[in-house]
């Protein structure tokens, strides 16, 4: 790292990452995803409900191998009870002895994939995504220098994991918007494809959260 903080030899798209996290925090009042549902939803929802939901983290891994950057992705075990085989980020809820979302997403990713603490450098925030699933999830977004990376996957957690390249997943054409039927509403989710692995849901809506970012940088 030079005097001035930033990484020798960075990538041009390392450098628009690092850039459009920069001015992101963790303090409250954190900012909520526009999650664009129908009749203005989403902003009735806030007062009435966000207060109620449990707190969770996930980590987005962003790995460096030399100038080739990519995110990592859990699919889910056919062992859970909620979402099994969909696509995620290493996560889970907040335990009592986590100090903040910074060390809930560092220890669910220890404990998923066997990711080390101290290998991920912490570089911003994505907004506080709520589940249909009763939960606010406060996205963490790392570096981890992947070279020599080995994880130990914890199988009754996570059934696979795999890579996709950043630039793929930071590309706003990457992106399909769908909708959803429950409980009589259509709600809009977004989905993209990569390989064999359709990623949507939460995971995709954080995703394109960070898009924007980037794009927005």
């Amino acid at each position: 790292m030079s005097p001035d903080g930033s990484v020798s030899g960075m990538t041009a798209l390392e450098r628009r990452l690092r850039d459009a996290l920069a001015q992101t925090r963790l303090d409250a009042p954190r900012p909520l995803i526009d999650l664009e549902l129908p009749f203005g939803i989403d902003r009735l929802l806030k007062p009435t409900l966000l207060g109620n939901l449990r707190q969770a983290a996930v980590l987005a891994p962003v790995l460096r191998r030399g100038d080739r950057l990519s995110m990592m992705f859990t699919v889910r075990s056919q062992l859970l009870r909620s979402h099994r085989g969909q696509i995620s980020f290493p996560g889970g809820r907040r335990d009592d002895d986590d100090r903040d979302a910074v060390e809930n997403a560092l220890r669910e990713a220890n404990e998923e994939v066997g990711l080390a603490p101290e290998r991920v450098e912490i570089i911003g925030y994505l907004d506080d995504y709520p589940t249909m699933t009763r939960y606010i999830v406060t996205p963490v977004v790392g570096v981890v220098d992947a070279e020599e990376l080995e994880l130990r996957v914890d199988a009754a957690e996570v059934a696979d994991v795999f890579e996709a390249p950043l630039e793929f997943v930071l590309d706003p054409a990457s992106f399909k918007r769908s909708t959803l039927v429950r409980d009589g509403l259509k709600l809009p989710f977004y989905e993209l494809q990569w390989q064999q692995h359709r990623i949507w849901g939460a995971t995709a809506g954080m995703l394109w959260n960070l898009a924007r970012k980037v794009a927005d940088a």
